[in-house]
């Protein structure tokens, strides 16, 4: 992922008002990230845990949706797969996150949800090599399919809120 300014971040918002926008919280170490390692920039509120933004980056610039986490958080009582990373060796709670569609759909109370990493984890899991074996004899291959995966499916969420 490119660097992105915290100004193109509060503009990036398609599913956010101006305000909701300028009060969030960035991640603490933003000043810090490591974008080469990113696929997306994603991050839960500091001051407000049940509120998360995704950012991917897009043909026309950064884009940008505010999500909602699931009060009591994942349920312990099964285990359910992140469905943009779909890492399976991962230990990481996995929310159903909730984003209100952008312009007048989400307006009018129209969300859409899905399984993600509870503490957006997905760009580091996807990197995590599989052992080598007759199934997998190129684990760096591996990974380079997980992320593509990851990048294409990210997209898909963020293009359906948007009503693409």
């Amino acid at each position: 992922m490119q660097k992105i300014t915290a100004q193109q971040i509060r503009s990036s918002f398609i599913n956010a008002s101006r305000s909701e926008a300028a009060k969030l919280t960035l991640p603490k170490s933003f000043d810090t990230l490591d974008w080469e390692t990113m696929d997306f920039l994603a991050w839960r509120d500091a001051k407000m845990p049940l509120r998360g933004y995704l950012v991917v980056q897009g043909p026309k610039g950064p884009t940008g949706i505010m999500l909602r986490a699931p009060e009591g958080g994942a349920k312990k009582n099964r285990s359910v797969l992140c469905e943009l990373c779909r890492d399976v060796f991962s230990k990481d709670d996995v929310l159903l996150w909730v984003a209100k569609r952008a312009g007048q759909s989400g307006r009018n109370g129209n969300t859409l949800g899905t399984l993600i990493c509870a503490d957006f984890l997905c760009c580091r899991n996807v990197r995590v090599e599989p052992p080598a074996n007759e199934i997998n004899p190129d684990p760096a291959a591996v990974v380079l399919r997980q992320i593509d995966g990851l990048v294409a499916r990210t997209a898909q969420f963020v293009d359906r809120v948007q009503g693409s």
